[in-house]
């Protein structure tokens, strides 16, 4: 069954999936996944509404987004991939006893507004009592994926990064990693996956069968090295060579990033309606149970 799915970012954060892809379970569920890269949740989420994908993977405030604006055929998250940000804040040179206070009075290239990267930022700027209004300059005008090179070439102190961009300026000894985001916002569900209502109750079977293959691709990075997980999903990173993919999934492995199944917890969607409520961005709360279903995780954990 032709499946095509539409990605937030191409990264080494989302391992579990390419472990998936490049170790056939798409194909033994009898999925043939095209995947496209959608560079930004805003744009998933517009292929996802007008039927360019028949699944979206995203952090889930685009879902909430759809919803408050009152669509009838809305996302529904049906299943959860990472558990904490999967980005490192980069500065100019090492700092060993960086503290997030260091960040006053500089500028830092963030993430568009509303958009998970940037929230998480500015929850964490918040939690140690910072105003990123007044005490820094958060530079948001610069696209997904392009502010690592923007950072080589700009006045800027620090930059909010993925992987494999956050490594990639250590090497090119552009930038260090003083912070990880993911460490310091604590557990947050970053990135699900979700289709549209009307795609769900048409087509239980390929959902279910999708979330199993998800599942697999959790539970091989979960009881294998870093080494063997780069070796695996190599041929997704060509241009990065394995012992640099292998210390990213290491870096993501010692932080907890991967869940154990793909449940998407209440209390993890209440944390990150408590994250938009402060960010501007949540009108009004939204009920969990329309916009989560954990049926398929809870089948494919079994």
């Amino acid at each position: 069954t032709p499946v095509t799915l539409n990605e937030v970012a191409h990264s080494i954060f989302y391992a579990p999936q390419y472990a998936a892809i490049e170790l056939g379970y798409f194909k033994d569920e009898g999925i043939d996944l095209t995947l496209v890269n959608g560079a930004g949740a805003d744009k998933v989420m517009t292929a996802l509404i007008s039927g360019d994908a028949d699944i979206g993977f995203m952090g889930s405030e685009a879902s909430i987004y759809v919803y408050q604006e009152g669509s009838d055929d809305y996302a529904v998250n049906f299943a959860q991939l990472t558990q904490r940000a999967g980005n490192f804040l980069v500065g100019r040179t090492a700092q060993e006893n960086f503290s997030w206070q260091d960040l006053k009075g500089k500028k830092v290239l963030g993430g568009r507004a509303g958009g998970m990267p940037e929230m998480i930022f500015e929850y964490i700027l918040k939690k140690n009592g910072i105003d990123p209004k007044t005490d820094l300059t958060i530079d948001q005008s610069i696209n997904f994926g392009l502010t690592a090179a923007a950072f080589t070439s700009n006045d800027a102190d620090y930059t909010v990064e993925f992987e494999p961009f956050a490594t990639g300026l250590e090497k090119e000894g552009s930038g260090t990693v003083v912070a990880s985001l993911g460490v310091d916002s604590g557990y947050v569900p970053y990135t699900a996956y979700s289709a549209k209502k009307s795609y769900l109750e048409k087509n239980p079977e390929i959902i279910q069968k999708f979330t199993n293959a998800i599942q697999r691709g959790l539970e091989y990075v979960n009881t294998h090295s870093a080494e063997e997980i780069a070796e695996t999903i190599k041929p997704q990173f060509k241009e990065t060579d394995t012992a640099t993919i292998a210390t990213i999934i290491e870096r993501y492995k010692e932080q907890d990033t991967w869940k154990n199944d793909t449940v998407f917890e209440k209390e993890s969607f209440e944390l990150l309606e408590n994250i938009l409520e402060e960010a501007g961005e949540l009108k009004k709360r939204v009920p969990y149970e329309d916009l989560v279903t954990t049926a398929f995780s809870e089948e494919a954990a079994k």
